[in-house]
Parts: structure tokens; sequence; C-alpha cells
């Protein structure tokens, strides 16, 4: 009786702890707004661990070049350009220059803007960038600041400042070579601000791809998996939404496609466990019926369950090349 009244204390114990700590997180959230932009980012997580960013090559990528641009004072960002893999011959053993001179070759370029968490090695984005450099197209990326060794602190305006400062380096390097923005998951927020600005000031990218989009953030955060034991809290939006927009961050994808004026490709997996695919088809309806669109492509391409592509696994896909093309 001692026994099962002393394990019965414990257990009773642990469980008021966990109920406290329950109870606890949402007043430290909105108390602390810094910590559910933290949760946003996700930029202090770097995998997978123990890379050498400086050595592309490292993770297979023998024909892609580090650089290290200043988009502003105090900030600094870790760039990959990897070439196609028809100059894979020509870029072994080359610098810097010859690489950023090899944007003038007649291949089109693809700026890639990652989603949350990792870095640009990541091994999903790794695989992406070797299957568009083997379908002949240059593929630019790069850590935001805050992120992998880029220094700076993250903020979504810095974000968007640090992709239209690549996108510029670029422009300035390919001559009338195709520009295209790749953006995946958080990064489609990224993509859709920068081509927003883009459009506003009349220099559009040539096409726009959104890799497993949202259609804003709070809506992403009230549908992540990670909301799901406190969704039916009280005042869940107080308490965890709205600290977000005190954070100055907000993705507004399905405002900013209404100011984009360039063609528009949507890539959703219908199993996707992080952003719901009912996010990805929203977004492509206020696209489809928004005038900016009117005198352009808008196409939206589902892959079934059954396929297993996730969140991050689209690049698998053996129709691909056929739908970029």
């Amino acid at each position: 009786l001692y026994r099962r009244y002393g394990l019965w204390f414990r257990l009773r114990k642990l469980l008021l702890w966990l109920l406290g700590m329950y109870i606890a997180i949402p007043f430290l959230v909105k108390l602390c707004p810094a910590i559910q932009a933290k949760l946003v980012f996700l930029n202090f997580v770097r995998v997978p661990y123990f890379i050498d960013l400086k050595r592309p090559q490292d993770q297979g990528l023998n024909h892609t070049c580090n650089y290290y641009l200043q988009p502003e004072e105090d900030v600094t960002i870790g760039v990959w350009h990897t070439v196609p893999a028809a100059l894979w011959k020509n870029a072994r053993g080359k610098d810097q220059l010859w690489f950023e001179e090899a944007l003038g070759s007649s291949h089109p370029v693809i700026l890639y803007l990652h989603g949350n968490a990792g870095t640009r090695g990541g091994d999903h984005r790794v695989e992406l960038y070797k299957v568009l450099s083997s379908l002949g197209y240059h593929v630019v990326t790069f850590d935001y600041r805050g992120w992998g060794d880029s220094i700076g602190s993250p903020s979504e305006r810095g974000m968007t400042y640090d992709a239209l400062h690549v996108f510029d380096w670029i422009k300035a390097r390919s001559g009338d070579n195709p520009v295209y923005i790749w953006g995946h998951s958080l990064g489609t927020g990224v993509a859709t601000n920068l081509v927003r600005r883009l459009c506003e000031r009349e220099t559009p990218p040539d096409a726009l791809i959104l890799e497993s989009p949202f259609t804003n953030i709070r809506e992403e955060a009230r549908s992540h998996p990670f909301s799901v034991i406190y969704r039916y809290f009280p005042g869940f939006d107080w308490f965890f939404l709205d600290p977000i927009t005190t954070s100055g961050i907000k993705f507004a994808n399905d405002e900013n496609v209404k100011y984009i004026s360039c063609s528009l490709l949507i890539l959703h997996a219908e199993d996707d466990p992080v952003v719901p695919f009912h996010l990805g088809k929203k977004l492509y309806n206020i696209a489809a019926t928004s005038r900016s669109f009117r005198d352009y492509k808008v196409q939206f391409v589902p892959f079934h369950t059954d396929l297993g592509y996730r969140h991050k696994y689209i690049y698998r896909s053996p129709e691909l090349p056929r739908i970029l093309r």
C-alpha cells in the first residue's frame, strides 16, 4: 500500500507539473513575442550538423562555388552557386570570378529561397539543386541573415531584402538569360514579398515557382501540427497568433499575389503534413482570379498522396522536368 501510494503521489505530482507547464506556455509566449518569432524562423536549428558550408563539394556539389555577399552594413550572407551540369567539367578548379561570369552563359537561372530551419546545405535542398542543375539551370541559393553562417538578426523585412540583393546581383551578371524565383515553404513568403516588390518597380522575374505554399503565416501557424495541442485552447489567436503579428511577421502570400504580374507555378503534395494541401489550393484560387495575372499563366500541380512526397520531396517526381518545361 505504501509503494502504491508513493507511486500515485509521484504520478499526480508529474501530472500537475505538466498541467502547469501547459497553462504557463501560452502566457510565456504572449509576454515574450520573440519566442514565437524564433518558432516561426527556427534559424537556430542547423541540420545537418557538422557540415562546412564553405565546402559545398562535401555535399556532392562539385560544380558549386561558395560566395559571401553584403546586403547591408553588418549583414553578410552565405551564397551557393551551382552551374548547369553541362558546365561541370569546365567548373572544376575555377574561382568565384569564373562562376560569376558563367551566369552570362546561355542558361536560365533559378534563385532558390529555402524554408525555415536548416541551412542551404540541407539534404533535400541539395538534391533539388542537383535535379535543377541536370535540367540545365544555374541555381543560386543562400542563407538568410541569422541562418547558417550568415551574419545578422532574422526578420521578414531582412529576409526579403537579402533576397532582393541576391536577385539584383544575379541580374547584373546574367544578361538576358531568364531568371526564375523558386520558394519553398516559409521561403514562399519571402518569394512573394520579393516578386511583389520587383513587379512594383517594373522588373519582374520571368516566372515564380511556389513549392508547398501557404496563404499567410497566421493560417499556416493555426494549421501547423505543432499547434494541435493548443488549437482549442481558449484565446488561441490572442496567445499564439497575435504575437507573430506583433513581431512584424506576416508573409502574406494571399495579399502579395494580387500585385504580382508574371507566370506562376504552384507545386503541392496532398500528403504535406507541415503546410496543409488546402492552403496551397486556396492560394491558387486567389491568384487564378486576380486581375494581375490576367495576361499570365497560373498553374497548380498537385502530387497524389500515394507518391509520398510530403513536405519536401517533390524533387523526386519524374514529372518535374516536364512540369518546368
